[in-house]
């Protein structure tokens, strides 16, 4: 006995049998096409994983977890890694400016509160500093601990305030350490030092 669907019910039964995955010949976009791809990539990877690592899964997730807190502890004892691995470069630069005029500047930056660029300026006050007063010879590429440590030499009564600054630099500009007012403070009374301590002989 034939059945009777009526024009519309028909029309609803052929679009949800045409929808069937049979009969799609039509590709997936290229990006669904890669992020599937990817998800497969990333369950083998994580199955593997889980099938290697003490106690599965759950072991896998434990060692996940400790990565990720080891990391975090480093980040936040020495900072961002990209810049601690940095090798420290010079102070001075291509700078020519006079050890008054370095002075100037930290004082600026630091009215204005741009205290890394205050602890910049006040080591190369340092350094000039000790090269006006032919404490050091003039040489590019000397980083702050070369400083420190050579006109320690020439001005050991200085010599604590001179690494004090030479580490505070590098944590700053390298260590990823944002400076403060206490470090400004300590590069001023740095500087001070050096400059109010009378020299026992040349670098």
């Amino acid at each position: 006995m034939p059945i009777d669907l009526g024009a519309d019910p028909a029309r609803e039964l052929a679009r949800e049998e045409l929808a069937r995955a049979i009969y799609s010949d039509a590709a997936p976009d290229p990006l669904s096409a890669a992020l599937q791809w990817l998800a497969r990539r990333i369950e083998d990877l994580l199955r593997a994983a889980s099938g290697i690592s003490p106690g599965g899964g759950w072991g896998l997730l434990v060692i996940v977890v400790l990565v990720v807190v080891v990391v975090v502890l480093v980040r936040r004892r020495f900072g961002p890694l990209a810049r601690t691995t940095a090798v420290p470069g010079g102070v001075l630069g291509a700078t020519d400016r006079t050890a008054a005029e370095h002075r100037r500047l930290a004082a600026e930056h630091a009215a204005a509160g741009r205290y890394d660029d205050a602890v910049r300026e006040r080591m190369r006050a340092i350094v000039r500093s000790l090269e006006e007063r032919t404490l050091l010879e003039p040489r590019r590429g000397r980083t702050a601990g070369d400083a420190a440590r050579e006109g320690g030499r020439a001005l050991p009564a200085a010599a604590g305030a001179l690494q004090d600054a030479a580490r505070r630099f590098d944590e700053t500009v390298y260590g990823g350490r944002p400076a403060d007012a206490d470090t400004v403070e300590l590069m001023r009374a740095a500087d001070d030092a050096v400059a109010a301590t009378r020299a026992v002989g040349v670098a």
